[in-house]
């Protein structure tokens, strides 16, 4: 059974950190890039940052480059998101999705522009709430 278990969310003041955990099982880790979305309160779900398994590059969104960092423990099957100078705009169910093309999609100057139909697999979900 495919399974993608985030962990790690909470209540933290702005400026706080957080570090949430994506635990995949169930399918070969190595061969899949694994991003990070959320989403707010009646907004849309968007990309956060994602790793790609076949090169270790590292993309991610605009609103959140140089203070979010996403990293991988391939022999934990585990993908992190380390969230640092945290906004109240920051507030959102964060949602891990493995891709089977292990593609990081990118707009123009590398920012990660997914599709979330590109990617197979989604876990449940965890909060995050930044209060002001």
């Amino acid at each position: 059974e495919v399974q993608l278990v985030e962990s790690g969310g909470g209540l933290v003041q702005a400026g706080g950190s957080l570090r949430l955990s994506c635990a995949a099982s169930g399918f070969t880790f190595d061969d899949y890039a694994i991003g990070w979305f959320r989403q707010a309160p009646g907004k849309e779900r968007e990309g956060v940052s994602c790793i790609s398994s076949s090169d270790g590059k590292t993309y991610y969104a605009d609103s959140v480059k140089g203070r979010f960092t996403i990293s991988s423990d391939n022999a934990k099957n585990t993908v992190y998101l380390q969230m640092n100078s945290l906004k109240p705009e920051d507030t959102a169910v964060y949602y891990c999705a493995a891709d089977h093309l292990n593609f990081c999609s990118q707009a123009m100057g590398g920012r990660f522009a997914p599709e979330l139909y590109e990617y197979d697999y989604w876990g449940q979900g965890t909060q995050v709430t930044v209060s002001s």
